[in-house]
């Protein structure tokens, strides 16, 4: 053979074995309508592929991803990969108004962008009213081809994607909340990988089933994606081994019980150790405050192969509701891997330090009778966020005005004792679409502070377009000379999602390098509806690597 068809095979082989390689992926996601029957009855609900929960999207760090999704149902649709960074491709976030108008019905629009220096568990759903009861899935990154794990790699890998359940239409729970001005009903079920399990009132009602065989050891990639609860997570008789949190390595450590906020993720190793037999596996709501919530416990079922079908199942007994000790040491145990591989970048100096108080509020509503002509609403520094007609992003990058303005507040615009039990003499806020301008690669610290007006709570709160590191967190007001002399800024957990505790504050740190508009909000569904969301606006840098790239041509319209 000559030596140039010796070369020409020698660079195929090369190209196609290199693990280094990325590829590019398509995926095609068709919203549609399903019957589907839960809790002992049967209504419809929108889905992508006709599943619940939707398909799950595998891909490489490094990949491109070109996902089509078109939109066969009455309501617009957008949908957001939670947790993706979107470098300088913020037209593919997802959310809807803030950097895309939505898909319209018979529409459809593709998400194209890359997976940069990333790999874990993320997930996706949509970012458009409470459509992410029902659309969402598992969104899993795997390390660039011949990269290990930084710890031994499981014999079997598995999602477990938490969830809520309405029996009710629940466009209609929301819309019917913002006519009366007061809180939504709750769910009335909680879901892993779609099934509630049985329950009180549908007792026939069967589990998810997650088999195992003896001796082996399995990775399971647990999701919350319900809409307004945080849920411990525990195996009746099992150990689990933390490694990963949010698609970030952290240094391992073995419990019984972890607690996974609405967009959080959280990757356990647990082996299968026990007898043969069934073992009980359940999601139960965490609840501090006196909030009403949805407390039926969802259970499954971890099954070792070979066992009899009449063998009885191990129980386990869920945390108290209100186990703030339980989450607590769960959360205060996470810790960034940072190696030499995997460093925590954490910025040690600051641009812009800025305080958020979040909280609830009332403000007058004269159409709302039940409320008594109030309605009850969220703000971050006393502004609640109104959504515009136009996407942020569109109107930053051609230049529209009217839109919004960029004079969010960095400090609170009056002092008060924030987590005080007595409420502030007026309880109203203000409205406007406000953001706050960052130049390229500013770095950036937000405490966000919560607040006791109506009643203090946990918020877990999404930053869009980055990871951040959680410094601090703690109790009470906030003390700018005390409190960050105890920040950790050696190896502080790295998060795309973090709670602020009930009637407390945590600081987050963050490169701003990511040109575009990228949303802050409250991952409670409840919450973001009522206005507890703002967004940054990131400058271009110097030159085209540090800028946004300009639109796709199927962009969506408003």
């Amino acid at each position: 053979m000559e030596y140039s068809s010796w070369l020409r095979i020698f660079v195929i082989l090369t190209f196609c074995l290199s693990p280094a390689l990325s590829i590019t992926r398509h995926y095609k996601l068709n919203v549609v309508m399903r019957n589907m029957s839960r809790l002992c009855s049967t209504k419809p609900i929108v889905t992508i592929n006709g599943r619940f929960p939707g398909p799950t999207i595998y891909a490489r760090e490094d990949d491109r991803m070109l996902i089509k999704v078109v939109n066969h149902v009455k309501y617009n649709i957008t949908i957001h990969w939670h947790g993706v960074k979107q470098l300088r491709s913020g037209w593919a976030d997802g959310p809807a108004y803030i950097t895309q108008c939505p898909v319209q019905p018979g529409q459809s629009y593709v998400y194209n962008f890359t997976i940069t220096g990333q790999r874990g568990t993320l997930l996706w759903h949509a970012h458009i009213l409470w459509l992410r009861a029902t659309v969402h899935g598992a969104f899993v990154i795997l390390p660039k081809r011949g990269v290990p794990y930084p710890f031994p790699k499981p014999n079997h890998e598995a999602v477990l994607v938490l969830g809520e359940w309405w029996k009710s239409d629940t466009e209609a729970v929301i819309n019917e909340a913002l006519s009366s001005g007061l809180a939504p009903n709750v769910s009335d079920a909680h879901t892993i990988n779609g099934h509630p399990g049985p329950v009180s009132n549908c007792p026939s009602q069967g589990g998810y089933t997650l088999s195992v065989a003896h001796g082996k050891t399995y990775m399971l990639r647990v999701i919350n994606a319900a809409l307004n609860e945080e849920l411990f997570f525990k195996i009746a008789s099992h150990k689990m081994t933390v490694v990963e949190v949010d698609a970030t390595y952290v240094k391992p450590f073995e419990t019984d019980t972890i607690i996974v906020a609405p967009g959080q993720t959280t990757n356990v190793i647990v082996t299968a150790d026990q007898g043969f037999g069934k073992y009980m596996v359940v999601a139960s709501t965490f609840m501090d405050s006196p909030i009403a919530i949805d407390n039926v416990t969802v259970t499954a079922t971890l099954y070792y192969s070979g066992t009899l079908a009449s063998f009885p199942t191990t129980l386990t007994r869920t945390p108290p509701q209100n186990a703030t000790s339980v989450a607590n040491n769960f959360i205060d145990s996470l810790r960034s891997l940072n190696s030499k591989k995997h460093p925590a970048r954490v910025p040690k100096n600051v641009d812009h330090s800025l305080l958020f108080t979040v909280g609830l509020g009332m403000n007058p509503c004269q159409s709302c009778i039940v409320g008594n002509g109030s309605r009850v609403v969220a703000s971050i520094n006393n502004v609640t966020f109104v959504m515009p007609t136009t996407a942020l992003l569109q109107a930053h990058f051609f230049g529209i005005k009217g839109v919004f303005t960029t004079d969010f507040p960095g400090n609170p615009p009056f002092v008060f004792n924030y987590t005080d039990t007595v409420p502030p003499a007026s309880l109203a806020t203000t409205n406007g679409t406000r953001l706050y301008r960052l130049p390229y690669n500013a770095t950036v610290q937000v405490v966000l502070q919560d607040t006791g007006i109506i009643a203090p709570e946990n918020h877990p709160f999404h930053l869009h377009g980055f990871n951040f590191f959680a410094v601090g967190k703690g109790l009470g007001n906030f003390n700018p000379k005390k409190d960050p002399k105890k920040f950790n800024l050696v190896d502080p957990v790295e998060r795309n999602t973090i709670g602020v505790p009930s009637g407390g504050w945590v600081a987050i740190r963050f490169h701003a390098d990511n040109p575009g508009v990228w949303f802050l909000h409250c991952h409670l569904e409840v919450h973001t509806t009522w206005g507890l969301k703002m967004a940054f606006l990131v400058d271009n840098g110097k030159g085209p690597s540090e800028s946004l790239l300009p639109p796709p041509k199927d962009l969506p319209k408003c």
